[in-house]
């Protein structure tokens, strides 16, 4: 990384000069921090009390957006049957470069099934998930053919603007595709296999759900891409979660490391520290001969950027049914560790009850948690809008779990009050 990327912007304007000559006393600032990576953050350092509200409230809300509303809002973007796709799966959400929402999805023409004939299709919201745009297809393979063109897990490169789409074909080849337009047009796709899925791999997925974009250390400007694969041994095929990553702006991708046996679907934070968190769904009980590991998120920690990982470990507050789920940090705040969102079925017996959790100590507790809904419920995906509400695009329905996919948005505020 040059001088330039590594270059950190900050404005201190003063706001309470000394009151007299005679009495003088520090003075209160305000420090705006804005980098080449499009983040900025807002902290106040009081030395006694000023009359500044409008100051204090942008400090305070760390946006200088509307406040929006504390109830829940909830629209169907896909329903089964819908534009001639039997199935809509595999939900994923992006907030664009311009503040536009996108949701891209598998549609699935001629059943329910993870194989067969899929497409990758997405809807567009530019009133923060109110409505709605008509259905665009990102890309397909073959007409009528039984290909399957799937996983989506889109990342957005902040310093470019470039929303890059990894995607799979057949869970066999990994593509990618590109937008420049603020996801209005997609590059035709390139095959990057050969450089992120050794030979010895067999079926491979990225996400689902989203990348991220790495913002401090190192390895800051990274695009991260949470992925899994199943190793064949001679005892049979072992399912792992690992990543491949960017450090060129997505025009070249490398494999990253893989955390550890019977670990799957994943999504993966930069924590406040600078080291990478997964998040993975867990085999262990149901492939690794280890009951008692079972029915509980699997986590691992990168101190390197992704290419390496500690130890596995198992977080009994979040409980599962052996689905995926969506992980997130809600803000890139440089003054104190921004809180950490969770979301699935929050259940370790089957997919239902889509519940939202909230941790403020770096996922080490999780004492904050909001059911979305309590029906079938199965695969999420969580984005902070643009007025730092939450958006949160998930699977459910009244007799099975995938029916339609369902957005919601909500607020830390709503989050944070007692409802079940």
């Amino acid at each position: 990384m040059n001088c330039f990327e590594r270059l950190e912007f900050s404005l201190v304007v003063m706001v309470a000069m000394l009151p007299n000559l005679t009495h003088a006393r520090p003075p209160n600032f305000i420090v705006i921090f804005c980098d080449d990576l499009g983040y900025a953050d807002i902290g106040l350092f009081v030395a006694q009390k000023q009359q500044t509200p409008n100051l204090d409230r942008i400090a305070d809300a760390k946006t200088p957006t509307v406040n929006p509303s504390d109830e829940l809002q909830q629209t169907d973007v896909f329903s089964r049957g819908q534009n001639d796709f039997h199935t809509y799966r595999i939900p994923s959400l992006l907030v664009t470069p311009k503040g536009s929402l996108l949701a891209i999805c598998e549609g699935r023409k001629t059943g329910g099934g993870d194989h067969g004939d899929l497409d990758l299709v997405m809807k567009r919201s530019n009133d923060l998930g109110t409505t709605w745009s008509d259905l665009q297809l990102i890309y397909e393979e073959g007409g009528k053919q039984k290909i399957t063109i799937g996983n989506p897990c889109p990342v957005v490169d902040q310093s470019t603007g470039t929303i890059w789409l990894p995607f799979c074909r057949n869970n066999r080849e990994i593509l990618i595709t590109s937008s420049s337009d603020d996801g209005l047009t997609w590059s035709v796709p390139r095959e990057i296999t050969a450089a992120v899925k050794p030979a010895g791999w067999g079926w491979v997925a990225t996400g689902p759900g989203v990348g991220i974009q790495l913002t401090r250390g190192k390895y800051r400007g990274r695009l991260v891409i949470p992925c899994d694969h199943y190793e064949e041994r001679d005892s049979g095929k072992v399912k792992m979660s690992h990543l491949f990553y960017s450090d060129d702006h997505g025009q070249s991708w490398q494999l990253g490391g893989s955390v550890a046996d019977h670990t799957d679907e994943c999504q993966v934070v930069e924590l406040h520290d600078g080291r990478l968190m997964m998040n993975m769904r867990n085999y262990w009980a149901r492939d690794g001969g280890k009951p008692e590991l079972g029915g509980m998120r699997a986590v691992a920690i990168s101190e390197d950027g992704g290419q390496t990982w500690g130890e596995l470990m198992f977080d009994s507050t979040l409980i599962e049914p052996v689905c995926q789920a969506s992980f997130l940090k809600h803000s890139h705040d440089k003054f104190q560790p921004a809180p950490l969102l969770f979301s699935n079925p929050a259940s370790s017996s089957k997919r239902h009850r889509l519940t939202v959790r909230l941790s403020n100590d770096g996922a080490n507790t999780w004492p904050v948690e909001r059911l979305l809904h309590r029906g079938p419920a199965a695969y999420s995906c969580l984005t902070v809008l643009p007025d730092r509400s939450i958006g949160c695009l998930y699977e459910c329905g009244d007799t099975d779990a995938y029916e339609k996919i369902r957005f919601s948005r909500f607020t830390l505020t709503w989050l944070q009050q007692k409802g079940k």
